[in-house]
């Protein structure tokens, strides 16, 4: 958690730097309208591969907008609650994740859980059959920009060394000084993946869920001004995307709600991109001297992110006047992100229980200090990773299927005996049999996880009592869990937390 802090630290610092360059002046950029955009897409930009919408199959558009507006009428998006820098904020855009059973997705310190798409060998029942029907046509889409995703980068890596050789020649020709000065910078789109490599191709393809977006720009209050090129009206701001498969392609299908002749703005007497149009905006990361890309989104077109784009550079979504869903499929890194994981580890952490043959009575196994800090690090992934993300959602889950109440309900037994699990350490520390050294040992590497407990449950209650919190809607309010719930008699808690941090501390002294 700490080296997530930092980077973000270091990101807010490279902004200020970067707006203290920029002063009162934008940094230019290009759209379609511009002679240039092209030849910089090319040099600059090539990673981003743009599919319009009638190079698409027709059934596919249509099962896919069938599914977004049927998501829409049973109230299946949500604005996130999340977390940056330590305060919380609601999303303009509202949200569903879909994707694989019992897989996960984490950004801006908010777990999302997978509303599962139809999967054989997973017995899934949706709230309504039309949810099913979305679902289905959403894993059908999944498979559609797997297949174009694999077939972009294979024909990206047959022609890469003749695509690095033109670059080198262009950038000698082509004169920007009409934008800037003295560019020298090496196109980061050059990196090229190993030819015949269809593994790893086949791995950095293999979406396993989509986060789904919807927002309507003129219900939005305020929405945040672009701040380094003045593009104009943000629905999302500039970022790279989190908890990726390192070089993996991220795939947008992006649908805009057909608006009027008379939302359309008069090209001549706009400067910049179409007020009126989304667009995606695209930066090398950190860098004022190569233009940006505003490109264009018409209702249907697809937009790949391919290879290393997603870690070179940051992207945008920039709002235009009409309602738009978007499906963004993602290869998320899951290794410490799936049910399977979760429960290996509460595994793990449970074999240091062992129950008496002839009383029931329950010990521990191992006072070892590699093991107690091993159970107790488990402890508070299970409770600070998975069971208050998923309460903190309230019963938004709820709304498209009841699929993860058994498995988050295996994992609050698992938490119970894990908590009975520290009193049980506490109780051999309080006995006083081991030598001073090997107490002292056991608290100094359990009385850190224990102080970083309580911090986090103060920080918890404290945000599911925040005024944001309370403002939601009374399905999508966060569900303060009686397992933490002090004051209630019927779920006590095994020790009280403060006090025992109090009493270790005093027998370190």
């Amino acid at each position: 958690m700490k080296r997530r802090a930092g980077a973000r630290e270091k990101k807010e610092t490279k902004k200020q730097k970067l707006l203290e360059e920029l002063g009162e002046s934008w940094l230019p950029y290009l759209t379609s309208r511009d002679a240039e955009f092209h030849q910089l897409w090319k040099t600059r930009y090539s990673k981003l591969l743009l599919r319009k919408a009638d190079k698409i199959p027709q059934e596919l558009h249509h099962i896919v907008q069938e599914a977004f507006l049927t998501l829409q009428k049973h109230d299946c998006f949500f604005q996130d609650l999340v977390r940056i820098k330590g305060k919380d904020f609601l999303t303009p855009v509202s949200r569903i994740l879909i994707g694989n059973p019992g897989c996960t997705y984490k950004y801006l310190n908010t777990r999302l859980f997978t509303v599962p798409w139809p999967m054989e060998d997973y017995e899934i029942k949706y709230c309504h059959p039309e949810l099913f029907t979305a679902c289905k046509a959403l894993i059908k889409l999944n498979d559609y920009l797997n297949i174009e995703a694999v077939q972009a980068l294979q024909e990206q890596n047959l022609s890469g060394t003749k695509e690095t050789e033109d670059t080198a020649v262009t950038d000698r020709e082509q004169d920007f000084s009409n934008f800037i000065k003295g560019s020298l910078l090496e196109d980061q789109s050059s990196l090229y993946t190993p030819r015949n490599d269809s593994t790893s191709l086949k791995y950095r393809t293999s979406y396993n869920l989509t986060l789904l977006n919807y927002m309507d720009p003129l219900q939005m209050l305020y929405l945040k001004q672009e701040p380094y090129f003045g593009m104009g009206n943000m629905a999302v701001s500039w970022h790279h995307d989190e908890n990726l498969v390192e070089r993996s392609t991220v795939a947008v299908y992006s649908y805009s709600c057909e608006g009027s002749a008379s939302d359309k703005v008069n090209e001549q007497d706009v400067e910049g991109r179409d007020p009126a149009d989304w667009h995606v905006g695209l930066k090398v990361a950190w860098d004022i001297k190569t233009p940006g890309l505003a490109i264009p989104l018409h209702p249907g077109d697809c937009y790949f992110m391919l290879d290393d784009l997603n870690m070179t550079h940051q992207h945008c979504v920039l709002a235009g006047f009409q309602p738009r869903f978007s499906s963004t499929h993602r290869v998320a890194e899951c290794s410490t992100g799936t049910l399977e994981y979760i429960f290996g580890q509460c595994e793990v952490a449970l074999q240091n229980l062992q129950v008496d043959s002839d009383s029931a009575a329950l010990s521990l196994k191992s006072l070892e200090v590699q093991v107690v800090k091993e159970v107790e690090g488990i402890h508070n992934e299970v409770e600070f990773e998975w069971l208050r993300q998923f309460w903190f959602q309230g019963k938004r889950y709820r709304k498209c299927t009841d699929w993860w109440l058994e498995p988050m309900a295996k994992l609050e037994e698992f938490w119970k005996k894990m908590e009975f699990m520290t009193s049980l350490v506490l109780g051999e520390v309080g006995k006083g049999e081991q030598t001073m050294e090997q107490r002292n040992e056991i608290i100094s590497c359990f009385l850190p996880l224990l102080t970083e407990r309580q911090e986090l449950r103060k920080e918890w209650t404290a945000r599911c009592q925040c005024q944001l919190a309370m403002s939601l809607p009374e399905e999508q309010k966060p569900k303060c869990h009686p397992l933490w719930n002090d004051d209630d008699p019927s779920m006590p808690l095994p020790y009280d937390l403060e006090e025992v941090i109090a009493n270790l501390q005093t027998l370190l002294e």
